[in-house]
């Protein structure tokens, strides 16, 4: 048997098997009955076996043939399944992208349609989702994503660095400024909010702070900042998160900070990740100087709203207890 075998008989074969009629392979290849005979014939003196036997003017698939047929079929499909998905991507040039879920919803989507409008030639795919691409296996040109920057063998490149300070509704602040001039002692007598994937968390932050954590207190956790920040204005509690993320409700004062007595902490929180080797791509290097430039501005407003609500900044420390 031949080391390779023969690829154009084995598509001839795997045509025959699947429609069971040689007239019917061959039209589908666009060659002559006989050109598909003739590869069925020398792919069997090949192999040194039968494949098919004739039935009622059919052709039926022999054990080996059938054996042979498996593999061949789901091959091809496979390829004809890489080829279309080459063809599209020549056709429809994307990005494709996977994003943490709050920022991809609060941040990103927003300011999309200005990339769009300055890339009209491209499309976008977006997975918003707080699992980590697989680069090797997925088709995935990067990953905005929320986190340390420690992502081993990858390219990460900071974007936005976030400030985390503790934010309420204004009827809440004042609710607690009623209780108490002193604002640790407004804290104590406060419901927290939690966002359990932040990296900064209350238990640690009231640490640093000399704060006692509120006793007697039914917890409320939820794994989406996007719906923390919600809660807190509505007026259920007190939220420990990101001024990225609850900008619009800080620029609108329905979020405000609880004391300008406490500074916002200031850290590398948003990051482009993705292969060296994806940079080398015309799309990936101009949606990353895109959202550079944004991040940039975004950020900048963000430290005006922060001066402007009275609060001040500091940067957080290396190892710095909290800082997650």
């Amino acid at each position: 048997m031949p080391l390779n075998p023969n690829l154009n008989s084995l598509a001839y074969f795997e045509a025959v098997a699947r429609t069971g009629r040689v007239t019917d392979a061959a039209a589908e290849l666009g060659v002559s009955t006989a050109a598909v005979s003739q590869q069925l014939k020398q792919l069997e003196e090949q192999w040194g076996v039968k494949l098919f036997r004739r039935q009622d003017r059919r052709l039926s698939l022999t054990l080996d043939g059938e054996m042979l047929f498996q593999t061949t079929t789901a091959a091809f499909r496979m390829i004809r399944g890489a080829r279309s998905a080459v063809l599209r991507q020549n056709d429809n040039q994307q990005l494709s992208m996977r994003c943490s879920p709050s920022f991809a919803v609060r941040w990103l989507t927003p300011r999309l349609k200005d990339f769009l409008d300055l890339n009209p030639d491209w499309g976008v795919r977006i997975d918003a989702s707080p699992d980590f691409s697989d680069f090797e296996t997925e088709t995935t040109d990067l990953d905005l994503r929320y986190g340390s920057g420690h992502w081993p063998g990858l390219h990460a490149e900071c974007i936005i660095s976030d400030y985390v300070v503790p934010l309420c509704s204004p009827d809440y602040r004042d609710r607690l400024r009623s209780l108490s001039d002193d604002p640790a002692r407004q804290l104590a007598g406060a419901r927290l909010i939690h966002s359990v994937k932040a990296r900064y968390q209350w238990d640690l932050w009231l640490a640093v702070h000399g704060v006692d954590f509120p006793v007697k207190q039914a917890p409320l956790r939820f794994d989406r900042s996007s719906m923390a920040i919600q809660l807190a204005r509505d007026g259920a509690g007190v939220v420990l998160d990101s001024v990225t993320l609850a900008f619009d409700e800080m620029e609108r004062g329905t979020l405000v900070p609880l004391s300008t007595g406490f500074p916002a902490v200031e850290f590398p929180a948003y990051w482009i990740v993705c292969p060296a080797r994806h940079m080398n791509r015309r799309i990936v290097r101009l949606f990353i100087t895109w959202v550079q430039a944004n991040g940039a501005r975004f950020q900048m407003a963000s430290r005006q709203l922060l001066e402007r609500t009275g609060c001040s900044i500091r940067m957080a420390e290396a190892g710095e207890p909290g800082l997650l």
